[in-house]
């Protein structure tokens, strides 16, 4: 075990109590944490580890990429993942491995997807290098034989700016031809990780929580109605490396058992606050075939890998993209302060520009999406400037349901033109009961306008973003007519 007194270096020790966390081999243990500190900024000014870069200290451009694996439940089996070192706090390693780019090569051997980058010329400047090497290795460790689109999809949280794509592509197709005997050696025994208490990290008055319970949750949140509740930090991790705040108290939500629950019912999809969009959404578009595209551009797999679906809707963004997907299926949220919980619609969960109906001491504990039970056609589009890893400037989805071309029932909800993500109420009534048909959808999308009134900002201006969502209506009643519907877009039981 080594123990590291932070800021300082590495030393032997015996027992000790702390941040926990293997590298390398090694357990590390650290004391005297600030509860905010960033991976990248502990890799980089304690350890020197300077092959992690900070490019955007926002998790857009994917130079501070690193890799953690960490156990899944008490199945004895790991989880591998890329996320951005630069947004992810300290604490949040504890109990995981912690895999860098200095991690790879052995003494004598390069890493396969380091051969492959030096072999194709994958590197100019090389600040991006480390990044892209770290999410390619995610890749060639976890996915045997994957396509190009696995390969577009693992690569889209990397920016490079002067090598271009196209050697880095060849670089991820010729790692994947290396001998697989030479897979990485990962921690596969966490055991001396485990913990059988809450962890609890203090520093000049400033402390960071992480409950295994519920109902401890709900105690602390008692205790500290004002604390700032963590989940996977892509919006967290920014109010502190961009807005530098100060934040006394963090509670972190990584750790509650039931939180972590995913599964299917006989009604509903149940999903625990705390899960990942990376986990969440293969569930989800299982059953929603016609969402794929929208979460497949959701951020980037880091972003991905460390968000969670929950703290997407407690933040409650305007341009958030989930909430009009899950609104659109009548998604429902379980919340709960101390013992008691109730349950609210989406729909009806947001107020004004990030105000919520969450009680102070309150938090998100579950989201129960609905099974379809009848043939209905859900589907999603996004307009941003980037097609990978944007955020959007209009995100609408649609559920539809038709009977002998006339709409028995019609949703549709909008993010980008409003204060929150909300339903189009007057365009649903154009629609609903009307024939499907290019002159309804026209007279509905003239109805879109008078259900919102959009602003101009930085994304787009008013004008692009009423054309863009009338556009996208326009587009969804086109996608209807295809010959591919059956396959693509509609299912039910």
């Amino acid at each position: 075990m080594v123990l590291l007194d932070v800021p300082g270096q590495l030393r032997n020790v015996g027992e000790a109590t702390g941040i926990r966390f293997l590298l390398d081999g090694e357990v590390v243990e650290l004391r005297d944490v600030d509860p905010t500190r960033t991976v990248l900024q502990f890799l980089r000014e304690d350890l020197r580890r300077k092959g992690t870069k900070e490019g955007c200290a926002e998790g857009d451009c994917g130079a501070c990429t690193v890799a953690v694996s960490e156990p899944v439940g008490n199945s004895g089996e790991t989880r591998l993942k890329a996320i951005n070192s630069c947004i992810q706090f300290l604490p949040t390693l504890d109990g995981k491995e912690l895999i860098t780019v200095e991690s790879l090569a052995t003494a004598d051997e390069l890493h396969p997807v380091q051969a492959a980058m030096v072999n194709n010329h994958g590197s100019q400047c090389g600040f991006c290098t480390p990044g892209f090497v770290m999410s390619m290795y995610v890749l060639y460790e976890t996915n045997p034989n994957p396509g190009r689109q696995d390969i577009d999809d693992a690569l889209s949280g990397n920016l490079c700016r002067c090598t271009g794509y196209k050697p880095i592509i060849a670089a991820a197709n010729e790692m994947l031809k290396a001998d697989r005997s030479l897979l990485h050696k990962r921690a596969s025994d966490f055991t001396a990780l485990r913990r059988e208490r809450s962890l609890q990290v203090e520093q000049n008055g400033r402390r960071f929580l992480a409950p295994l319970d519920a109902d401890e949750l709900a105690e602390l949140l008692a205790k500290y109605p004002q604390a700032t509740i963590l989940a996977g930090g892509t919006d967290v991790g920014l109010w502190v490396t961009k807005q530098h705040r100060e934040l006394s108290t963090v509670i972190y939500t990584g750790r509650v058992a039931e939180l972590q629950v995913l599964e299917t019912t006989d009604s509903h999809i149940e999903i625990g606050a705390a899960v990942t969009f990376s986990d969440a959404v293969p569930l989800i578009v299982k059953h929603y075939p016609g969402l794929i595209e929208m979460f497949r551009r959701f951020a980037s797999p880091p972003i991905r890998n460390a968000g969670t679906l929950g703290g997407n809707i407690a933040n409650g963004s305007p341009i958030g993209d989930s909430m009009a997907a899950l609104m659109v299926v009548d998604t429902t949220l379980v919340l709960r302060c101390g013992d008691v919980e109730r349950e609210i619609a989406l729909g009806d969960f947001y107020h004004d520009y990030m105000v919520n109906d969450l009680q102070p001491a309150e938090f998100v504990s579950q989201i129960r999406v609905p099974l379809p039970t009848d043939k209905v056609i859900v589907s999603c589009h996004k307009w941003s400037k980037r097609f990978d890893q944007d955020i959007s400037a209009v995100c609408s989805a649609y559920q539809l349901q038709l009977q002998d071309g006339k709409v028995t029932a019609f949703r549709m909800a909008c993010g980008g033109l409003a204060a929150t993500v909300r339903r189009a109420k007057l365009t649903e009534a154009a629609l609903n009961a009307q024939d499907w048909n290019e002159a309804s959808v026209e007279n509905a999308c003239q109805k879109l306008a008078e259900d919102f009134a959009p602003i101009s900002d930085m994304r787009a201006s008013a004008d692009g973003r009423m054309r863009a969502a009338q556009n996208m209506l326009r587009r969804f009643f086109a996608e209807t007519q295809s010959e591919q519907l059956e396959t693509v877009y509609t299912y039910g039981r």
